[in-house]
């Protein structure tokens, strides 16, 4: 896994088995980008990969050489100003105006390892052998500040860590720009995919052909957002879920954002990432630095899947930490669409004791157990326990509920505040908005300021408490508003250009000081269900509200585009009521529960309403989902057919070793003298018998079928005709609309 440079033609080359990246130093001390693919033989000479030309009205950098114009010339992190046309990956602005810049290359270092990101979320390594790191420093003499580049390539995985840091050691300068990562590609032939949506559909898969100018998505909001994921592909337009070329890009950031592909009219495509940079203005003083978040680049010849599964393998073990990392998940109840606010001390013992009898391992307090809160007017930022509702306090009903067996989880929403509360009444201006003007508010509450220490501190010390004085194993941190009115009270201007970043830094700062504090609570992010489900937040919460939409056909579109990014050990995933709040649409419990097997499962619903035999049903589903935990959290995830393309869709999981697999199978509408139907498995070894079983929601066998080899299960495909095919006696108890069969692989030894 080596790091090469060649010093007679200055070109680094970082590679692995199934990656290379290469660039050069070029004849003006900027970087010249060469190649991002397929691994190649390395050698001493990459140059022919750089080509130059003679072109009408291109600015030229030395006097008679009308060839070499950074206009026309792929680059590692360009700049605007001195001949390149393009969107800069950055932008600085001198004390007298200038933004004309010349950083050159001044020197490089090549070690083992990676460092850590101060402050911010990053990939890691827990042996220094897994990775190796370039620096690449470069300089502006004159201005008297530098930049230094940072790749990081792991040994085992076709990733490359990329991340910006902008060093001030002579005049002030201010930062206007700070893209973490950019990369010229050769040509425009491809397609961009990205996850879109809006709340309660979030991370629908968009694909888009590349045209001349700029495509771009991004938030604006403060948080990665409902709307945009921090991510985007491009995609060879014959590129599926199983072949072909694909570079993923994802960032390691949750506030704005900017993800952005721009196609010159000479065909380059030019990828930056970073954040967003409007109202972002950060002035650096002599001997001060800017650090940008981190942006991953993977590279696949393996179609969409195989750019997911790197993302899972690294997102699931190097970006996640802590205790529960490689640990499964329990199985919870959230007493919010049980009780939402009219609950006491009673009634929720009641639904826990239910839940006890059913194999619940977490029981979850969701909001309305501090301050005065009854409804969603008051009390957000008192975070004190109410004890007209729970005579008790926290620590009484945590240790009832753990003498049921099970775990004991709390809802929190840290960064925000109402109006109507002790900390608004006496700190009005820890409202990140500017108090002389009328602001607006979102669900009756407003942002806290989380730019400013202070605030931070306050929150930690009232949350260090409540956690500290009850046996809590699990945390649900909700963000339940976006940003509007952006502004500090009581800060100088040179502030106001930070505070969307520093508020970031300070929900990091606060997510560490507490996670560090309390090592054994599971962390569970959440906003507003899926408004932050992005790579910053995983690195200190583990798993994540994937959507406050939990229909099982919505979630089955969710869940497949977060399936791109996220492992399934990431995704919140649990069965509500039906009809669903959502939708109102009423779909089977069975139907409910297979989709979000495919997660970290749970119930969000009333025990004491449902039937025995519901009860009984999720009973045997909680056994299913505790024998096949470590399959679906760990296993290496497929996706088979798109529910985006068509009305059925498919996916499955597969252990390590290939023994052993769970498949599902999604319809929507029921047709009418449908044609025959298959599905093509994958991941199996194609000359191994496996046996085929289907399973029912229950746990039980509603049908066995002879073994099969794993080469006929992928080619040939597994059978999932049923009476719409005309096939009267096929699955018949599973008939109609929102349909789902879930199949389980075993290899039959011999």
């Amino acid at each position: 896994m080596p790091i090469r440079f060649h010093e007679k033609k200055k070109e680094f080359h970082i590679y692995n088995d199934k990656i290379s990246y290469i660039f050069k130093i070029l004849a003006n001390g900027h970087l010249g980008h060469a190649y991002y693919g397929k691994r190649l033989t390395d050698r001493e000479d990459f140059g022919c990969l750089i080509e130059y030309a003679m072109r009408d009205m291109a600015p030229c950098t030395f006097e008679g050489n009308n060839r070499f114009s950074l206009e026309h010339l792929k680059q590692e992190y360009p700049s605007y100003g001195s001949g390149d046309m393009r969107f800069p990956a950055f932008e600085l602005e001198r004390t007298d105006g200038s933004r004309v810049v010349d950083f050159k290359y001044q020197k490089h270092e090549i070690y083992n390892g990676k460092k850590k990101l101060l402050g911010l979320p990053a990939v890691y390594v827990e042996e220094e052998t897994e990775a190796e790191t370039l620096e690449v420093t470069l300089e502006d003499v004159q201005i008297g500040a530098r930049i230094v580049l940072s790749y990081t390539i792991f040994q085992a995985l076709p990733v490359i860590a990329r991340n910006t840091c902008f060093y001030c050691d002579g005049e002030s300068i201010t930062l206007l720009n700070a893209m973490s990562g950019s990369i010229d590609l050769p040509d425009k032939e491809y397609e961009m995919v990205e996850l879109a949506g809006a709340w309660s559909r979030e991370r629908h898969v968009n694909v888009r052909p590349l045209g001349y100018g700029i495509q771009s998505i991004y938030s604006l909001r403060g948080c990665s957002s409902h709307q945009f994921n921090p991510f985007l592909a491009l995609k060879r337009k014959n590129t599926d879920e199983h072949s072909g070329e694909v570079i993923g890009a994802s960032l390691v950031y949750s506030g704005d954002f900017l993800a952005q592909v721009e196609v010159d009219n000479f065909d380059v495509t030019r990828l930056v990432m970073g954040i967003h940079p409007n109202e972002f203005c950060w002035e650096l003083n002599p001997k001060e630095h800017f650090q940008t978040p981190e942006m991953l680049l993977v590279y696949s010849e393996n179609g969409l899947n195989g750019m997911s599964q790197t993302f899972h393998q690294l997102y699931r073990t190097r970006l996640a930490r802590g205790k529960w990392r490689d640990k499964g998940r329990p199985i919870l109840l959230n007493n919010w669409e049980a009780t939402y606010f009219d609950f006491n001390e009673e009634k929720l013992l009641a639904l826990a004791k239910r839940a006890a009898e059913i194999g619940v391992e977490l029981f979850v307090l969701d909001d309305g157990w501090f301050g005065k809160r009854n409804d969603a007017t008051s009390s957000l930022g008192d975070w004190k326990v109410n004890t007209e509702k729970l005579p008790g306090g926290m620590k009484s009903l945590s240790e009832r509920i753990k003498e049921m067996g099970m775990g004991f989880g709390l809802w929190i929403e840290p960064e925000m505040v109402n109006k109507d509360s002790q900390l608004f009444r006496e700190h009005p201006d820890w409202v990140l908005a500017d108090n002389r003007r009328n602001y607006c508010h979102s669900r009756n509450q407003y942002v806290l300021d989380f730019s400013k220490a202070e605030v931070v501190d306050y929150i930690y010390g009232q949350l260090k408490e409540v956690l500290g004085e009850a046996d809590i194993s699990y945390v649900k941190w909700d963000m339940n508003r976006s940003f509007s009115e952006v502004f500090s009270n009581g800060m100088d201007r040179s502030w106001q250009g930070k505070v969307r970043h520093k508020y970031i830094l300070g929900v990091y700062d606060l997510y560490e000081r507490l996670t560090q504090e309390f090592p054994d609570i599971l962390f569970e992010s959440c906003a507003s269900g899926g408004a932050r489900f992005d790579p910053g937040i995983l690195y200190y919460a583990p798993q994540g509200w994937t959507s406050d939409d939990t229909d099982a056909v919505e979630r089955v579109k969710i869940q497949y585009g977060t399936s791109y990014v996220y492992p399934l050990s990431s995704m919140g995933s649990h069965v509500s009521a039906s009809p669903n709040h959502q939708v109102f649409r009423y779909t089977s419990l069975e139907t409910r529960a297979n989709v979000a097997y495919f997660g970290t499962f749970g119930y969000e619903l009333d025990l004491t309403e449902l039937s025995k035999q519901e009860l009984r049903e999720m009973k045997g589903q909680i056994l299913f989902m505790k024998r096949y935990r470590e399959l679906i959290q760990q296993g290496v995830f497929y996706r088979l057919e798109s529910p985006f393309e068509n009305n059925s869709s498919a996916w499955m999981v597969v252990s390590e070793d290939q023994k052993e697999a769970l498949a599902v199978y999604f319809r929507v509408l029921q047709p009418t003298q449908a044609g025959f139907k298959r599905i093509r498995l994958a991941g199996l070894r194609a000359d191994w018998e496996y046996s085929v079983e289907e399973v029912s929601g229950a746990g039980s066998l509603s049908k066995e079928r002879n073994g099969r080899f794993g080469d006929e299960l992928m080619y040939a495909g597994l059978s999932v005709s049923d009476v719409s095919s005309g096939l009267p006696g096929v699955a018949e108890e599973k008939q109609g609309d929102f349909l789902s069969r879930l199949f389980r692989l075993k290899r039959i030894e011999i």
